[in-house]
């Protein structure tokens, strides 16, 4: 545990700072130095916008102080995943083919980020294209908990620079689980919206149908603070959803009393590490003596036929994302993504339309599974950190990936319902845990009251890496 200010809150600054007894230009300086002194060994930043930053907390500073207070995110240094736009900073999504990528405009995401008064510390790596391999002309970013292991793909750079304490929230995207991924692992919150309720304009796209971006952090609240100033329609983006968005933390204090989770053993266990399980089973023991009532429920059973229909639709529009440079520029890109877009090219719309219908298959029993409840719990992740080499980062891919590992993932990017991943526990080795809420579409407000419930009945979202 530390009481450390760059492990604080973004609730727990807000307040400080719109008081006037914080400085958001000190704040950022902090955090600036920090970076400059951990993160070549971290490697979670792949461009640090250090003046920029500078220039805009000081600019939040004098807002504040004339009593143009803007709400909780002024004056807050974050960061953002290099697949996020940013007018005149190159934005390169972990492919040497984007490295002189530079936008003309910010990603909606960025301008909300803004508009917000959140200070914009720089862009974090990733894996290439946002899939699993990393481009060989980029760092691999560290686990803060245990170098040479599992950061989590593709937000690597985001799970570790929140849970190192070098941006006070992070945006990521999750086409398979790539928020949550890294959150689990790196030991933080992490919040999927529903598919639409964040638009995905200027944002460098993996696979159009699955993709959705959002926050990580270090606590519910602040996770639902950031997902008020990111989420809502954008005329940019038709694919964001017209529903107005809600007041995030209307819950926060609610407590889990009443909530129906659904809960199936079986699935949350099965050719699961018995420490891992057990801590997400005693997750979910905290809700119930909080009030929650836990239902039984079956996740679905051809679940094992469902998953491997995502190894089709993603590269399928990966390879369409990428048509411009891809097979034209093939050299340039590393093993692992080259050799996806590669797949991606090769299906048929057969291929295509045949994994469509396995995923519309699995959606439709997901929601049956749960139609009688308010939430799903399950892990967050199939595994802790597990070490990493070389040829794990960089590829090709690996003859035995298993579709089975996305199985706490995959079906609700399908469904596009929103999740939050929560740290649980450590490891017997000593690694972070994750328990997973997955709610209804469009109540994301659920989830955060469901993970403040939760966090007020544990420290374990208090947990920091050490050495740092």
């Amino acid at each position: 545990m530390s009481d450390d200010l760059h492990y604080s809150t973004i609730l727990e600054l807000s307040g400080r700072i719109e008081a006037g007894e914080l400085s958001p230009l000190s704040l950022t300086e902090t955090m600036l130095n920090r970076i400059a002194a951990l993160d070549g060994r971290l490697k979670s930043y792949a461009t640090v916008m250090a003046e920029p930053a500078l220039a805009e907390a000081r600019a939040a500073e004098l807002e504040i102080a004339a009593g143009r207070y803007r709400g909780k995110l002024h004056g807050i240094p974050v960061a953002v995943k290099d697949l996020c736009y940013t007018k005149g900073v190159r934005t390169m999504g972990g492919c040497k083919v984007l490295a002189d990528h530079v936008p003309a405009f910010d990603a909606t995401v960025v301008r909300r980020f803004r508009d917000a008064g959140a200070v914009l510390l720089g862009k974090l790596n990733l894996t290439e294209g946002a899939m699993a391999g990393y481009n060989p002309a980029f760092e691999v970013p560290a686990n803060p908990w245990r170098e040479g292991h599992w950061s989590g793909a593709s937000s690597s750079g985001s799970g570790a620079a929140t849970a190192a304490g070098l941006a006070y929230a992070t945006l990521g995207s999750d086409t398979g689980g790539s928020i949550r991924h890294p959150a689990a692992v790196c030991g933080t919150v992490g919040l999927k919206p529903t598919w639409g309720r964040v638009s995905r304009h200027g944002v460098l796209d993996l696979a159009q149908s699955l993709d959705h971006v959002g926050p990580l952090t270090r606590s519910s609240a602040d996770a639902g603070i950031v997902l008020q100033a990111i989420a809502g329609q954008d005329p940019d983006d038709a694919t964001s959803l017209v529903a107005p968005v809600p007041d995030m933390l209307a819950g926060l204090t609610a407590g889990a009393q009443g909530l129906r989770i659904g809960w199936d053993q079986r699935f949350a266990s099965e050719d699961m590490a018995p420490d891992y399980a057990a801590g997400v089973a005693a997750g979910v023991e905290v809700m119930a003596s909080l009030g929650a009532e836990i239902v039984e429920v079956s996740m679905p059973a051809r679940l094992a036929e469902y998953l491997p229909a995502w190894s089709v639709l993603c590269p399928s529009e990966a390879a369409d994302a990428h048509r411009a440079t891809y097979p034209a520029r093939a050299g340039e890109y590393g093993p692992w993504f080259r050799e996806w877009l590669a797949r991606g090219q090769a299906f048929t719309a057969a291929d295509y339309a045949q994994a469509n219908n396995l995923r519309a298959a699995c959606v439709g029993e997901l929601r049956r599974t749960m139609q009688d409840v308010d939430l799903l719990a399950c892990p967050g992740t199939a595994r802790a950190a597990y070490p990493v080499s070389a040829a794990t980062a960089y590829g090709p891919i690996p003859e035995d990936r298993d579709p089975w590992q996305t199985r706490f993932t995959v079906p609700m990017d399908y469904a596009g319902l929103p999740t939050i991943s929560l740290p649980c526990g450590l490891s017997d080795d000593g690694l972070p845990l994750s328990l997973q809420f997955v709610a209804h579409a469009l109540t994301e407000p659920l989830l955060i009251r469901a993970g403040a419930a939760y966090e007020a009945a544990t420290d374990w979202h208090k947990m920091h890496p050490p050495g740092w």
